[in-house]
């Protein structure tokens, strides 16, 4: 480990999570090739059937349901009012503290509300500020150290950067960085709580309750003096702070709710995306070549990245009435799994979409989601993704897989990504 400061803790619950989500290993797209095919849409639990859980409370009796085609998936996850989100209260939303409060399970009014606070701050125009010190981390925290060694696992950088990141733009104290890793460790257990087993998704959620009330007072102590000290700093929490819509102000306990689900997937997500993306492009050297010496097509890589491997293969939703989909009848209370993995590489939308090219114009992904829930943290995402990358090709000059260690695999029936980046360079 080429870092001073890293933590079991965060290397372990990673390893947790992941394996947690893995499910089955078989070829999910082939799999969705064939639904897509045969079935579009499915009557029956294909998550579960791939041994993985989902934001759902697994102790439900409803029905499910399961669409792969690009058009499906883009009809549900577009109406909000036919397809809610509240019942994630009771599964995940029941992790973070009992009271369910996480933007993901808010419908209607309350999630219009809440999300008309939110969005400015991380919008293009605000986050774009932060670009700076992401850089500067990624090189003079991480990847410095590491030059003269001409060989790491390149998921030693790719776990910790995005960490370190998140808790720096909502404005931790910065001699607390030693304990970011350990907070992070929290959430990511958070996140490991749902289980397919009712008997142990309950003492998961005893466990989890438990350490996300640590880590929500954390996080309310840091807005609290935000607020006491007049919240004029460029931090994250600061401006969260000073956030208003028509009138309306978020409360402590909203914006301190809001940042420990950011705390528990803020870092992870990007991790994982970080190791899918150089896995594709180090399996593909003439490309990698390609993008080393043509950097203005790294966002474009990026994107095909997310759509080519989606960090979650799935986005679920509950019909709220009796409706239908592809001439399916949907009966109201049903649980809807948007397979978004399947959704991005439908032929039908696109053409060769098993091959992974950044040059290719095809419709918007769902990787981050899609109408009013679109994941609100996604262009921090995809910004410190850029400059982790610029960092890599910068200061590890002619990167390459490494012979001598085993190839990185995407792997995950839920979550994606690969455990491992070996890497050598001259």
């Amino acid at each position: 480990m080429p870092f001073a400061d890293h933590s079991d803790a965060l290397e372990r619950a990673y390893r947790d999570l992941s394996a947690n989500y893995r499910g089955m290993d078989v070829d999910i797209y082939e799999i969705c090739k064939e639904k897509r095919q045969t079935e579009p849409v499915m009557k029956g639990d294909f998550m579960r059937w791939l041994k993985v859980p989902t934001h759902a409370d697994v102790r439900q009796k409803f029905e499910t349901f399961a669409v792969f085609k690009y058009e499906d998936n883009r009809k549900v996850l577009a109406d909000a009012k036919t397809f809610t989100s509240g019942f994630i209260r009771d599964g995940l939303g029941s992790f973070f503290g009992g009271d369910g409060l996480i933007i993901l399970a808010m419908d209607g009014e309350e999630h219009k509300k809440t999300r008309s606070l939110l969005q400015p701050v991380f919008m293009p125009a605000n986050v774009n500020k932060f670009k700076a010190e992401m850089d500067r981390c990624a090189r003079e925290d991480f990847l410095n150290h590491i030059v003269d060694d001409k060989k790491a696992n390149l998921m030693n950088f790719g776990l910790y950067y995005p960490v370190r990141i998140i808790y720096q733009l909502m404005g931790f104290p910065q001699e607390a960085t030693g304990k970011f890793y350990d907070y992070a460790a929290m959430g990511l257990k958070i996140l490991a709580g749902q289980k397919l087993d009712p008997a142990e998704a309950e003492k998961a959620r005893e466990e989890a309750n438990a350490v996300s009330g640590g880590l929500l007072d954390l996080v309310v102590d840091q807005v609290a003096q935000r607020r006491a000290e007049g919240s004029d700093n460029n931090d994250l929490i600061s401006q969260l702070v000073r956030a208003a819509h028509e009138g309306e102000q978020l409360t402590d306990h909203e914006i301190a709710t809001f940042l420990r689900s950011l705390v528990a997937a803020g870092g992870e997500t990007t991790s994982r995306t970080f190791s899918s993306t150089m896995t594709l492009l180090l399996q593909r050297p003439e490309l990698l070549d390609r993008a080393r010496n043509e950097r203005s097509l790294i966002p474009a890589i990026i994107n095909e990245a997310i759509r080519f491997e989606p960090v979650a293969t799935v986005k679920v939703r509950q019909a709220a009435v009796d409706t239908e989909i592809g001439g399916v009848k949907i009966p109201a209370g049903s649980m809807v799994q948007c397979i978004v993995a399947s959704a991005n590489r439908d032929e039908a939308v696109m053409e060769r979409p098993d091959e992974f090219d950044p040059d290719r114009k095809t419709p918007m992904s769902f990787t981050f989601g899609f109408g009013p829930h679109m994941c609100i943290g996604q262009f921090i995402a995809k910004l410190e993704l850029e400059a982790a990358i610029n960092a890599v090709f910068d200061l590890l000059p002619n990167i390459r897989l490494d012979p001598d260690k085993p190839a990185p695999e995407i792997k995950g029936g839920h979550l994606r990504g690969a455990g491992d980046v070996y890497v050598i360079w001259d």
